[in-house]
C-alpha cells in the first residue's frame, strides 16, 4: 500500500520531481489561420472607417477653404489645372491668362448681364433654384432630351474651384453637396466676384479682366453693355463661342436684364 508521500507519476531522471507530459502545441498551419483572419478583418475595419472618414475630410477642407476665400481669392482651381493638364497629355502649347477684378469696380451692367444669364434667381434662392429644376425636367420630359441648364452661379462656382468639367453623377453628388456650404460661407456678392474671376471666358482665360482683355482690348471697368452682355453669352460654352456672332443671344439676355429692372 502506497505511503502518504508517495506519488504515482514518473519522476525526473535528474530533479526527481513529478514528470509532468508536455502540453501539445498547435501546428504552425493551424495557428497562422486565426492571426491570418484576424488580420483580414482588421484591414476591413480600416478600410471602411477610411472610407467614411473621407467625405468628412474632404468635407471640412472645402468649408477651411470657404472661409479663406472670404477675404483672399484661390491660388488656383482645379478647373485651371485640368486644362494645363489637358493641353500636357495632348502635347499642346498653353498659356493662361488671368486677371482678377473687384466686383465693386466693375461696372453695375456686367455682373447683372451674368445674373441675367446665368442664374436670374441667384439673389433669391439658397444655392439651388428648384424653380428651375423643374422646368428643366419638364423641358427634358418635352423633348426626351438629358437634363440640362438648372446650375446656378453658386453651383458652377464650386465646380470650378474644386471639381471638373467632365460630366458624372459622382460629380454631381460633390456639388450637390458642397453647395451648401458656399452659401452659408460666403455672402452673396463674395459668391459672384469669385465666379466672374474663376470661370472660363475662352481658352486659357479666366476671370472677368482677362476675358475684357481677350476679346475686347479694354480694362474690365471699361466694358460697355453691350460688351458685357457678349461676354455673358459665351459663358455656356466658351471654349468655342465668341461675343462678335453672339449678337442673338446678347438680346436675349438684355430682354432679361430688362424685365428685371436693370
Amino acid at each position: 500500500m502506497a505511503g502518504p508521500d508517495s506519488d504515482p507519476r514518473p519522476f525526473h531522471p535528474v530533479s526527481r520531481r513529478p514528470f509532468r507530459p508536455a502540453r501539445a502545441r498547435p501546428s504552425r498551419a493551424g495557428a497562422s489561420r486565426p492571426r491570418s483572419s484576424r488580420g483580414r478583418r482588421s484591414w476591413r475595419r480600416r478600410a471602411v472607417r477610411a472610407l467614411l472618414l473621407a467625405p468628412v475630410l474632404f468635407y471640412a477642407a472645402a468649408a477651411l477653404c470657404f472661409l479663406y476665400l472670404r477675404v483672399l481669392p484661390p491660388l488656383t482651381t482645379t478647373v485651371r489645372l485640368q486644362r494645363r493638364v489637358e493641353a500636357l497629355l495632348a502635347g499642346q502649347p498653353y498659356a493662361e491668362r488671368h486677371r482678377w477684378q473687384a466686383l465693386a469696380a466693375l461696372p453695375r451692367h456686367v455682373p447683372r448681364a451674368v445674373v441675367a444669364a446665368e442664374d436670374a434667381r441667384f439673389y433669391q434662392h439658397q444655392g439651388f433654384d428648384w424653380v428651375e429644376v423643374r422646368h428643366a425636367g419638364a423641358r427634358a420630359a418635352r423633348t426626351g432630351r438629358p437634363r440640362r441648364g438648372a446650375s446656378t452661379i453658386t453651383q458652377q462656382l464650386v465646380k470650378n474651384l474644386f471639381l471638373t468639367t467632365h460630366r458624372s453623377v459622382a460629380r454631381k453628388v460633390v456639388e450637390a453637396a458642397l453647395t451648401p456650404a458656399a452659401e452659408l460661407l460666403l455672402p452673396k456678392d463674395r459668391i459672384l466676384e469669385l465666379y466672374l474671376n474663376e470661370i472660363e471666358w475662352g481658352p486659357g482665360v479666366f476671370g472677368i479682366g482677362a476675358a475684357a482683355r481677350h476679346h475686347y482690348a479694354v480694362d474690365a471697368r471699361r466694358l460697355t453693355r453691350d460688351q458685357a452682355l457678349r461676354l455673358a453669352a459665351v459663358i455656356p460654352a466658351p471654349r468655342v463661342r465668341r461675343p462678335a456672332r453672339l449678337g442673338w443671344y446678347a438680346r436675349v439676355i438684355d430682354g432679361r436684364m430688362r424685365q428685371m429692372g436693370w
